[in-house]
């Protein structure tokens, strides 16, 4: 396996992988989706609440607030050693208290772990008006995508690498304007590809002149990474093959039973 860094701009990253199938790159995007565990806001007990929300959707809002994650600092409920009971090592405390008027932002969610905070500090709660109050206690676990989307660490697609042959096209001109994505560029009448890694396969450009062949390498893939932010993309990347290799080690152990 062969991994180029393409472009990385803030939580997005684009790799070049060579030398994987399209099983092995479904496995790595659905590894990093559902299985890589991330912290997120599970239970809230509200203490007063005087905003014109329901208790409910008020805990679906905190509950979506992606959190930064230390990994290394807590562990699934299921693995703990508290059993599932709750402990130092597999929770952690958030705190709020506003009074109106205002609007109550992540930022104002105090944790008792100085390293875990909310991960964008202007995302927005609820807006309290004058002598409205919220005041509650949270506590954040660490979970799993599969589970359910507010513990998924990002977004993660793919696609093959794009391979492009121009034969004799004679409207080279009508090309370049038919690409959604800008690949092509016309010098002279005569048909260039100038950005290959923006081909998104669409053929739309066979349409217009069968002269081109367009297709995807089925060794080769444009990978796209999305941090939310609560881990970066190559701590995601990490686990994601972390968890791999635990996954392969025990279906071998199982196998050496059979």
């Amino acid at each position: 396996m062969e991994i180029t860094l393409l472009a990385k701009k803030d939580d997005k990253l684009t790799l070049v992988i060579e030398g994987i199938d399209n099983v092995m790159a479904n496995t790595l995007r659905r590894l990093m989706l559902a299985e890589v565990p991330v912290l997120a806001v599970e239970d809230v007990e509200f203490h007063k609440n005087g905003s014109a929300l329901y208790d409910e959707i008020l805990a679906h809002r905190i509950g979506l607030i992606p959190l930064k994650t230390d990994l290394k600092s807590y562990n699934l409920k299921e693995e703990c050693k508290c059993k599932g009971e709750g402990c130092a090592l597999c929770q952690v405390e958030f705190s709020l208290d506003a009074t109106g008027p205002c609007t109550v932002y992540a930022a104002e969610m105090k944790c008792k772990d100085p390293a875990i905070k909310p991960v964008y500090d202007k995302m927005p709660i609820v807006k309290l008006i004058k002598g409205q109050k919220l005041k509650f206690d949270a506590v954040a676990v660490l979970g799993k995508g599969k589970t359910h989307m507010k513990f998924a660490p990002g977004w993660f697609y793919y696609q093959q690498y794009p391979e492009i042959k121009i034969g004799n096209v004679k409207n080279a001109d009508e090309v370049v304007k038919v690409c959604p994505t800008g690949v092509f560029d016309a010098d002279g009448g005569k048909l260039k590809v100038k950005q290959l890694e923006k081909c998104v396969l669409c053929n739309a450009c066979v349409d217009k002149d069968e002269n081109i062949e367009v297709r995807g390498k089925k060794d080769k893939f444009l990978f796209y990474m999305e941090s939310f932010g609560q881990l970066d993309n190559k701590e995601i990347f990490l686990k994601a093959l972390e968890i791999f290799d635990k996954k392969l080690a025990e279906f071998e152990k199982e196998l050496k039973k059979k």
